[in-house]
Parts: structure tokens; sequence; C-alpha cells
């Protein structure tokens, strides 16, 4: 039996309009929540702070879903720690209400076995809370296209001294000129 972190069992909230249940649990998420370059990583806890409310065609649930990330930046591929938070409202609804009856499958989430599966929802939250490119800082100059190096970390005046593949025969053809008067090679 496979563990299923995000089902929540909704035989607590009465059919009553107006009933609410609050539930405040941190669970263990199995995979990886995220975008490619930062999420949350499998194993993590994820904190569920919600309100599940009874309605006419089913469970209203609201609340936040946080956690902690790792990543790294998309700029200088260093490591990232951070957090993340997002709001949740999502209608749940009942078996053979008007809702469940006239909504597509993809269009209205359900209850299903008096418990709804908040995975989903959480996942498609998250990923587009976080940053398809994340930075390490603002002004994060990245990596040196020549040499890889860390550009926050280089020299003052890092640099490469790069001739056009254009010009790079002629190169060979121009000499300056030593200090003797005679002529030598390019420096």
């Amino acid at each position: 039996m496979s563990v299923k972190p995000f089902v929540i069992d909704v035989r607590s909230v009465p059919r009553r309009a107006g009933s609410m249940v609050e539930v405040d649990r941190t669970v263990v998420t199995p995979d990886r929540i995220g975008a490619e370059m930062i999420g949350i990583p499998a194993d993590s806890d994820v904190h569920l702070d919600l309100r599940l409310e009874s309605v006419t065609e089913g469970v209203l649930v609201s609340g936040t879903v946080s956690g902690s990330t790792e990543g790294q930046c998309g700029r200088c591929l260093e490591a990232l720690d951070d957090s993340v938070s997002v709001y949740l409202t999502e209608l749940f609804a009942y078996p053979d209400s008007e809702t469940d009856k006239t909504s597509d499958d993809e269009d209205v989430e359900r209850i299903v076995d008096e418990e709804i599966d908040l995975e989903q929802t959480i996942i498609d939250a998250i990923a587009t809370e976080l940053p398809l490119s994340p930075v390490c800082a603002p002004d994060c100059a990245g990596l040196c296209q020549i040499c890889g190096v860390r550009l926050a970390d280089a020299e003052p005046d890092h640099g490469h001294e790069v001739i056009d593949p254009r010009w790079a025969k002629l190169a060979d053809k121009l000499v300056d000129p030593e200090p003797d008067g005679s002529e030598g090679g390019r420096a």
C-alpha cells in the first residue's frame, strides 16, 4: 500500500452548509514537488494549515501549504535553500451533487470514498509559485562563458583574450616591434 500524505478523510466535516473543520498537520512528501531547478525535495516536511468548509455542493478547502525548497541558481549553479508557501482554494464536489453531475472530470475535484486528495492541487500551486530560473541574488553575474568560473568568486580583472576566428589568421601576420627595433611575434 502506497503512502498518500495529502489525502484527507472528510467524514469529520458535517454535511451542513457552513460547518467547518480545521486541519493543521505536517506530512512527509514521498516525491519531489516543484520546478526543474528548485522544489521541495522528496522525504521533506510539508505543512498543511487548512480549513475544510461544508458547502451545498461539496467541501471547500482553503488555507496554506508550505515547505522548504532546495535547488540551484539558474545563473551560477550554486545551491539554493529557501521556502515556499502557497494559498489554496479548491472545491471538492460531493458524489451525485449538481456540480459533480454537470462538470467535466478536469474542471472540478471530487470526494471519493469520503476522502479528498490534495496532491495534484498542491503540486500545481507550488509549481506555479516557484521561479522557472531561480537566482541566488538578483545581481548574480553567473559563470564565465570561457572557463566556467563563478564570476562572483573571480578576480575583478577576470577576463580572456579571445580572437574572433574570422581574424585569427591575420593575427599571425601582425607583428609587434621588439624594444630593440627588430620585429618579433605577437605577444
